[in-house]
């Protein structure tokens, strides 16, 4: 149980705050580079701050404050040049350093920039990888986005999904050092949701946590497994600083503000051997709903649709000196003492947990993966078609609202029909 004081240390994420200059180390995935296929601007909030982003006509990335230092226009509404940003208001032209390049009519009654060389807007550091792009809010030198073995997968399809949540951001992590809430959320009361009463799933019999350079690892033993399965000799991993891995996909938990959370997913499926050589061009992205617009409820339909229950069940904060912490939480009690734990070493001028900034460490980051030849050297089209449950999912079961145009592209990819849900 934590008090007040301690938790919001956890829960808060603005700039200044121990948390939010924790958070600031790391590089942060908020947008799909596949969304300015037909657009150039994209307004974001995150960690608190109201920014836009841009992608100029020479293809740069940029992220600037959303408001012009001149009048405070949205430059959200702004227009690209071949470099930089151009507020849409009076002209003012801004590259992603911040600096200001041009001032229209400023520049005709002082061409030596007299202003112009002392503006500067608010600007950071943008990247992209695996078809996400990434922000980073905090202090030179940057350390590296980790590059995770899964996006370096050949043959693989890949799909990103986002949903706003009106909860904070903790809440969403301590569920991925939760193994039990499977057997119960997922499970369970999905058996419940089908209106059947059972037969119930395998309960877990023993759960154990370890840290490790990227994260933690959480293990367990079922009723129907022992020591020698993987989900105890390999494990899942919560993944640091806010995120879940599970061998097929990532789902970070991404703080826009201190009480709303941008869950960003990201799937990869192996394609079938008899569709190699295969090569995605384009990552594709979607937005999952989170309530059913009959009922006015919270989804629960898919897997991470459940979880969201969970979480905004909670309330925007959760009330942790209410809490009764029993022995499968100790993987939750371990990521907070992390967590202070690093806002502590942030507050003396040092690196944060995970950190990455040896090129070479970077080249690829191992993770625990169970089931990991599968991903990497594939399997038939027949092997798919006998055995519904591999890695490689015949549905989408984790969110609700695929499109149609994404489920066509996965079908193309995969060389099926996918499974109604």
């Amino acid at each position: 149980m934590l008090d007040e004081e301690r938790s919001m240390q956890l829960m808060r994420v603005g700039a200044g705050t121990p948390m939010g200059e924790l958070l600031r180390r790391y590089w942060h995935p908020i947008a799909a580079a596949s969304e300015f296929a037909d657009k150039n601007t994209k307004p974001i909030r995150l960690l608190g701050e109201n920014l836009v982003m841009y992608k100029d006509l020479s293809g740069k990335y940029g992220v600037l404050d959303r408001h012009c230092p001149h009048r405070r226009a949205d430059l959200s509404y702004g227009y690209v040049e071949e470099h930089g940003l151009r507020c849409n208001y009076h002209g003012w032209l801004f590259g992603e350093d911040g600096k200001c390049l041009a001032q229209p009519y400023e520049d005709v009654e002082d061409p030596s920039g007299k202003l112009r060389n002392t503006i500067h807007i608010k600007n950071y550091q943008v990247q992209e990888m695996a078809g996400l792009l990434w922000v980073y809010m905090g202090p030179s030198p940057a350390p590296l986005i980790p590059n995770y073995e899964p996006f370096l997968w050949k043959n693989c399809f890949a799909q990103i999904s986002f949903t706003e949540l009106p909860c904070n951001w903790f809440q969403c992590q301590e569920n991925s050092i939760d193994p039990v809430h499977n057997e119960w959320m997922h499970q369970n009361w999905s058996i419940r949701l089908a209106g059947k009463t059972g037969p119930y799933a395998p309960t877990h019999m023993k759960v154990e946590f370890e840290e490790f350079r990227h994260g933690h690892v959480y293990r367990r033993v079922r009723s129907d497994t022992d020591e020698t399965n993987e989900l105890w000799t390999v494990g899942r991993v919560c993944l640091w600083p806010y995120a879940l891995f599970t061998g097929g996909h990532f789902e970070w938990r991404v703080p826009i503000d201190d009480e709303t959370t941008m869950s960003v997913a990201w799937f990869v499926s192996r394609v079938p051997k008899d569709k190699e050589p295969y090569v995605q061009n384009s990552v594709p992205h979607w937005w999952s709903p989170l309530k059913d617009e009959k009922t006015g409820r919270w989804l629960d339909s898919h897997i991470m649709n459940q979880d969201f229950v969970g979480w905004v069940g909670q309330g925007t904060f959760a009330q942790r000196s209410h809490e009764h912490l029993g022995k499968s939480d100790r993987g939750i009690a371990m990521i907070r003492q992390r967590y202070f734990a690093d806002m502590e070493r942030v507050a003396r001028g040092e690196d944060p947990h995970a950190i990455v900034r040896d090129p070479k460490e970077n080249e690829r980051i191992d993770l625990p993966i169970i089931d990991k030849d599968s991903f990497i050297d594939g399997v038939t089209l027949e092997y798919l078609e006998k055995n519904r449950s591999f890695g490689t999912p015949k549905r989408m079961q984790h969110l609700a609202g695929q499109p149609p145009e994404v489920k066509r592209a996965y079908e193309d990819a995969m060389g099926f029909k996918m499974v109604d849900w």
